[in-house]
């Protein structure tokens, strides 16, 4: 067993499976290649997802493909891949069935169908009658089982359905059980259901179903998050007696997404009784997130429970001075429990407390020099009322704070001058592109170089690469990889203050520069520069002025 358990904790044990390469590949903008698929399948497992659904093979080619990929070499040790798909088709044997071949033809250990649960959608949709498709789950589960699978089923709109309907619902649900499904997954479709709906209906079902012979059943719970309460609506479900958890990473899935997983599990170990998943797949859950979040070009929300970066930012000096006494003050959990970290964000809003925790991020321990900390924290508090902005921009603030300590700002290069223009194709009149010059000394050396780029600030990286890049080869392995403007005082028209953030990146990770001028170059050049200057010095290279 992969939990870490206690006698007579079995009770408490909650499955989790991962629908992400499914339903999760619904959201708008994602669209999940197999080898992307085959590249977030590891991370999953991580994580501590007991069943991983890839996808409907036999109608998805992509997920067709995807499973004949995972018959030459699955990497799975320890999680169960499964596919989904759904019960017999009307007026069709279960034998006869393409789709459930096509289910046994993907070589997949697990097998989940959907089924449809309310009657309405039985009789408008399905365009059959409510005997038909209790046949039609019966027919499917006992075939499937007979071929050697596992089988489940996805009650299909099961909370609508119960309310509009609750013998019915129940009976589909009996009818899976009895035909041999290990589990019956209850889904709320349309995601509108709240919590105390959700466990009040949960503990009905288990009633009514005791009263048709079916005790113990082990039931599942789906949720969708169009009322904002997927994740409220999944713990709800356990707490009545689920004990299998659907969801996705990040809270991926069309509409408004699917119950984030994430959050559910990490609310599930470190705020209930109940066991999901082990200690150190609970540490990697942070990790998981942003590996998947860059294969499916949909990074997690800075604001994620447990995961996000800004989950343990904090900005308001009262909380600094608390947390500079005990983090927990302010901190629900310790966050690197989950693989996080504790992030302050230095602002005009900080304190003293909120610059030495801030310094402490990047080993300076100003506790013992408070006129110091008042230096740093005064020219933070000028440096924001005159438009600069530090909560996003650390590096732009240790800079800031390594030049008071030492009474000198770290220099590379010292600027003589630079300037842009542009310039018409003289081929093609109706063509226009950008120029820099930039004059600086470094190495020893007075350097002039000019660059050229799609606008000026393009024109400005390019010409100040140029120009540093025999003194400091380092730059080339730099790339910049966002750019931000913003206008401060839109009142004043042209002549408004602007604010420029750029982050840059090379194989260690990432950094964010801020730059504030007249107009966008000029705030770009201060950023640019600064974000150059930084990575030299995290990188450890030796000025050559």
């Amino acid at each position: 067993m992969k939990r870490e358990t206690t006698a007579g904790s079995q009770d408490h044990n909650v499955l989790v499976y991962d629908v992400t390469l499914r339903d999760g590949a619904q959201q708008e903008g994602i669209n999940l290649s197999v080898a992307d698929k085959l590249a977030i399948l590891p991370y999953l497992e991580a994580m501590g997802a007991d069943y991983i659904e890839g996808g409907w093979p036999g109608a998805i080619p992509r997920d067709t493909e995807f499973f004949a990929a995972l018959k030459r070499a699955n990497p799975l040790t320890t999680a169960k891949l499964t596919a989904f798909g759904a019960t017999r088709k009307a007026g069709v044997t279960a034998d006869h069935d393409a789709q459930l071949a096509a289910l046994l033809d993907s070589g997949a250990q697990v097998l989940c169908l959907v089924a449809k649960s309310d009657i309405r959608h039985v009789e408008k949709a399905l365009r059959t009658s409510g005997s038909e498709n209790l046949a039609m789950v019966r027919d499917s589960v006992r075939y499937l089982h007979s071929c050697g699978a596992e089988v489940m089923i996805d009650a299909e709109h099961f909370f609508d359905g119960f309310r509009a309907d609750p013998q019915y619902t129940t009976s589909v649900v009996a009818e899976a059980f009895k035909a041999g499904a290990s589990w019956v997954v209850l889904c709320d479709t349309n995601g509108g259901s709240l919590p105390d709906d959700v466990e009040n209906t949960v503990r009905e079902l288990i009633a009514r179903l005791a009263e048709l012979g079916v005790s113990d059943p082990q039931l599942g719970i789906h949720c969708h998050d169009d009322a904002g309460c997927a994740v409220a609506n999944t713990l709800a479900a356990v707490k009545a007696g689920c004990r299998q958890i659907q969801g996705t990473v990040n809270g991926y899935g069309e509409r408004t997404g699917n119950a984030n997983l994430l959050t559910c599990i990490a609310n599930l170990q470190l705020k209930t009784d109940f066991n999901a998943v082990t200690r150190n797949q609970l540490a990697g859950l942070s990790a998981a997130a942003y590996a998947i979040g860059e294969i499916a070009t949909a990074l997690p929300s800075k604001r994620a429970p447990y995961v996000g970066v800004s989950a343990f930012a904090h900005k308001a000096g009262l909380h600094a001075s608390a947390i500079r006494v005990d983090p927990d003050l302010y901190q629900h959990i310790d966050p690197t429990v989950v693989g996080n970290d504790m992030r302050m964000l230095v602002s005009d809003m900080a304190g003293r407390a909120s610059v030495e925790l801030k310094a402490r991020e990047f080993g300076l321990d100003l506790s013992a020099d408070k006129e110091l900390l008042t230096q740093i924290t005064d020219r933070v508090k000028a440096a924001e009322a005159a438009g600069y902005t530090y909560d996003a921009a650390d590096a732009s603030f240790e800079l800031l704070a390594r030049e008071i300590i030492a009474g000198q700002p770290i220099q590379y290069f010292e600027l003589e001058s630079w300037s842009t223009n542009n310039t018409t194709d003289r081929a093609d009149p109706t063509q226009t592109f950008a120029e820099a010059t930039v004059k600086i000394h470094a190495g020893g050396r007075r350097l002039i170089r000019l660059g050229e780029g799609v606008g000026p600030v393009d024109a400005l990286d390019e010409a100040l690469r140029r120009a540093l890049r025999k003194v400091y080869p380092k730059l080339d392995e730099f790339e910049l990889v966002d750019f931000k403007v913003r206008i401060l005082d839109t009142t004043r028209g042209t002549s408004a203050i602007t604010r420029v953030m750029i982050t840059i990146q090379d194989s260690q990770g990432q950094w964010t520069t801020v730059g504030v001028g007249d107009d966008v170059i000029e705030a770009s050049w201060e950023a640019l520069t600064q974000g150059y200057v930084y990575g030299l010095f995290r990188n450890h290279v030796e000025p050559q002025s």
